[in-house]
């Protein structure tokens, strides 16, 4: 008996190693934009990212799944995710902005936290869907403000090498519009819109020569470019939410899609 508990702690333990880790970063994030080092501060954010998505992984691989660590991701995921992310862009940007600059930094990690507890309360009753997201994962939401983070200390710096020029053109006009950007992703985190979550089983599986190609291309740009494709990789993630309900929303209204609900009330993942 003793054996089984010990070899049952053992598998929790392993996901929470991961989880620890990542907020660990969250953490490093939240003292890093204390002191005024965004860089760092956005690039613990990232690193939360990879350990978030591996502590579930993890779990399943060896059948470490409990309750426990449900919570305990939860916390992580609101430090790493919710609270860092809204201090930093307040400590970047929105103090600039007087007093709005706190209830806006405010409103996000407020809607980190919601989108975090409605993921909780569907857990316990066992709804959600393996396929969607309902509004924007949290995670998906912190790593938009850190890639921008990261990418516009590259103009900060004077470092354009290895960048595009019409892409970086563009980043000095969305620090003009940040108090705007941080609560459109605050709102699309609460909202019921349908997001892919490209987590089912076989999903990313490459089975064609052209998921193939796909993937091999995004990694060449990943491994010259990594902040623009950082992201634009959540640019457009943020944006597809938005995009495919107004175009399903339109479809019904012309009657080129049968009027069934969508995903759009259901989700998997914090």
């Amino acid at each position: 008996m003793d054996k089984q508990l010990l070899k049952r702690g053992g598998r929790v333990l392993a996901p929470s190693l991961f989880t620890l880790g990542n907020m660990a970063c969250g953490f490093y994030a939240l003292i890093s934009s204390v002191r005024g080092e965004f860089v760092s501060s956005a690039t613990a954010i990232i690193a939360g990212m990879v350990f978030d998505a591996l502590d579930g992984r993890i779990a399943r691989l060896v059948h470490g799944e409990s309750e426990f660590g449900v919570e305990f991701d939860s916390m992580s995921d609101f430090l790493t995710f919710g609270v860092a992310p809204g201090h930093m862009m307040y400590a970047f940007i929105l103090k600039d902005y007087g007093v709005w600059g706190y209830p806006i930094a405010f409103l996000y990690t407020l809607c980190g936290g919601l989108r975090l507890a409605r993921f909780n309360a569907m857990a316990h009753v066992g709804t959600g869907s393996k396929t969607h997201f309902t509004g924007l994962a949290i995670p998906a939401g912190a790593g938009f403000l850190a890639s921008f983070v990261l990418l516009y200390q590259v103009i900060e710096e004077g470092r354009p090498a290895g960048t595009w020029k019409f892409l970086m053109d563009q980043i000095p006009a969305l620090y003009g519009v940040a108090p705007v950007m941080v609560v459109v992703i605050a709102l699309l985190m609460v909202s019921t819109i349908a997001y892919p979550a490209f987590k089912q089983p076989g999903v990313m599986r490459p089975k064609s020569l052209t998921r193939i190609l796909i993937l091999l291309g995004i990694g060449l740009l990943l491994f010259y470019y990594p902040l623009m494709v950082l992201f634009f990789v959540f640019f457009f993630y943020s944006l597809l939410g938005p995009v495919s309900w107004i175009v399903r929303a339109i479809g019904r209204l012309v009657g080129w899609m049968p009027q069934h609900h969508d995903h759009d009330n259901h989700g998997e993942h914090q």
